[in-house]
């Protein structure tokens, strides 16, 4: 079974299922916050709208309630409706401003203030107090997710939720991170309390909640068991049996992948994924990309390229077929970003290791990318090309220690500019080989010395290159099993063997699918027909 193939990924397949339960859906446009049945006749402090006050109210009863249905609406549309409307520009309500409306509800004004804290990160300028305070929030849920009772809580939230906490919980950490860096832009005030709180958004406390939730959850063991054909709920255990612990610990191992590659430990991010089968779609779309782009980021920085373009090509693919169906997402521009950042890591992937992609992924990508890619073939000219893509589609790294605060710079660059260092030392070692690629291809027998002449360097410079040129068109592929696992082979559709001072080439042509070709033209088509059809 091929990992990557887009005929496997249907629309509708389902790895973890979303379970929803509650009343009959509601859409959002027939909620009337307003209504009599959920009037307050509490006057708070804080100036809140009525429509804003009979929202929190409605949140609360379908939180209460358990209307995952429910509170998906509410959670995709409500909320980004009223923020649009009433707080662009402004944070909400603080949590005390609405605890009365909520009967001071423990979990329900946790979960408003990760929401809270999460819009003002998003829309407005986090203060140190707020970065705090949202660490603290954060502690609070997975205390009460994780350390409750011994029993599993029986709290339901929409899957997207779900990832967007895990999402959010990464972020924040990695914001944390750089903004503390940045010593030389801070006041002696915000200084004195970074150094007396080391704990706060430390690199092991984030670990330490995500490889909870994997353990609570039991979801490598769930996930090895389908992996083998048997049935997940057999190793879920309690908690893992629970939509909440399942989905929360699978998007934990998603945001293990994250956290470890914005630290630049690629080789144990793709170990998180032992258990994960890439082609079956999760429930989030956005988890799903974002599993691709660090998947194929990892590649690339392992120089797996061949396994990093098919990577990429698939999920840009997915996208694209399915665009039509998240444009009106709060998340599309998420998705946008990252799919415009993973087009420029595949054409660096090809521009490194050229070879045939999906049409359609590769049409696209020669418009937005097609000079870069020409540029990128020509040696030290390509260098400048390179650097420039790797900044614009690269994550931002991060450094797991605090810097050192009596010391005035500003260091939250050095981690990604260690990283471009690194790319940018494997790119240096191979510049030649586009150029040699290109002459050998001419040929089926070429003499050393004609070839130094065309590269006009010295005859030992070029034997030199020529096993730079074996040693780098030899890549670990993946075949089977887990995303670590491979087999080193060629991935060059050109090979050749040096005997004296003649080099003997044998280029292996690879016949396009006309097949495909036509049958999907056809199917176009059709559908322009039946179309045309429908509106006579």
């Amino acid at each position: 079974m091929n990992q990557y193939d887009e005929d496997e990924v249907g629309a509708n397949e389902v790895e973890l299922p979303t379970v929803f339960t509650g009343d009959e859906f509601v859409p959002e446009e027939e909620i009337d916050y307003q209504s009599s049945e959920i009037q307050q006749s509490f006057v708070p402090e804080v100036q809140i709208p009525d429509v804003v006050r009979n929202f929190i109210v409605y949140f609360h009863r379908n939180l209460t309630e358990r209307s995952v249905w429910e509170l998906h609406a509410i959670y995709e549309n409500g909320f980004n409706k009223l923020t649009e409307k009433f707080y662009p520009k402004a944070p909400w309500p603080d949590a005390e401003s609405i605890g009365s409306l909520v009967n001071d509800d423990p979990v329900f004004l946790i979960l408003y203030k990760e929401l809270y804290y999460r819009h003002i990160y998003a829309k407005l300028n986090p203060t140190l107090e707020d970065r705090f305070a949202s660490y603290a929030n954060y502690c609070d849920l997975f205390n009460f997710i994780l350390n409750n009772s011994s029993e599993p809580t029986d709290l339901e939230l929409p899957n997207q939720w779900l990832w967007d906490i895990i999402d959010e919980f990464i972020y924040q950490f990695q914001s944390f991170c750089q903004y503390r860096s940045k010593v030389k832009s801070k006041s002696d005030d915000d200084l004195e309390q970074l150094k007396e709180r080391p704990d706060v958004w430390n690199v092991h406390n984030v670990l330490n909640v995500l490889y909870s939730l994997i353990q609570k959850s039991r979801i490598n063991e769930q996930l090895l068991v389908s992996k083998n054909g048997g049935d997940m709920l057999e190793a879920a255990g309690e908690f893992g049996s629970r939509p909440l612990y399942r989905m929360l610990g699978y998007f934990s191992i998603i945001g293990l992948l994250r956290v470890h590659c914005l630290l630049g430990d690629y080789v144990l991010a793709l170990r998180t994924m032992e258990n994960v089968e890439l082609n079956k779609k999760v429930a989030e779309l956005a988890c799903h990309v974002t599993t691709y782009y660090y998947v194929g980021f990892a590649y690339m920085m392992m120089r797996r390229y061949s396994d990093a373009i098919k990577a990429f090509a698939h999920i840009l693919l997915f996208v694209s077929r399915t665009k039509q169906y998240h444009t009106r997402s709060y998340q599309y521009e998420v998705i946008s970003k990252k799919s415009e950042q993973m087009y420029a890591l595949l054409s660096m992937s090809v521009a490194l290791s050229p070879q045939r992609i999906d049409e359609n992924v590769h049409t696209l990508m020669r418009e937005k990318y097609g000079d870069q890619l020409t540029k990128m073939q020509r040696g030290e000219e390509g260098l400048a090309v390179f650097e420039e893509l790797f900044n614009f589609a690269c994550p931002k790294f991060i450094s797991p220690v605090p810097p050192n605060y009596d010391i005035a710079i500003n260091a939250a660059h050095v981690p990604t500019h260690h990283q471009l260092k690194i790319f940018l030392a494997e790119v240096r070692s191979q510049l030649l080989v586009p150029t040699i690629r290109s002459f050998l291809k001419l040929y089926t027998t070429l003499g050393v010395e004609k070839l130094a002449t065309f590269l006009d360097v010295p005859a030992d410079e070029v034997r030199t290159q020529l096993l730079v040129f074996k040693h780098k068109t030899r890549q670990r592929r993946w075949t089977a099993g887990s995303v670590t696992e491979g087999e080193f082979g060629p991935t060059s559709d050109l090979d050749f063997f040096l005997k004296q001072d003649l080099i003997y080439i044998a280029e292996s042509k690879v016949g396009r699918k006309v097949g495909d070709w036509f049958i999907r033209h056809i199917n176009k088509f059709e559908d322009i027909v039946a179309n045309m059809e429908r509106r006579v």
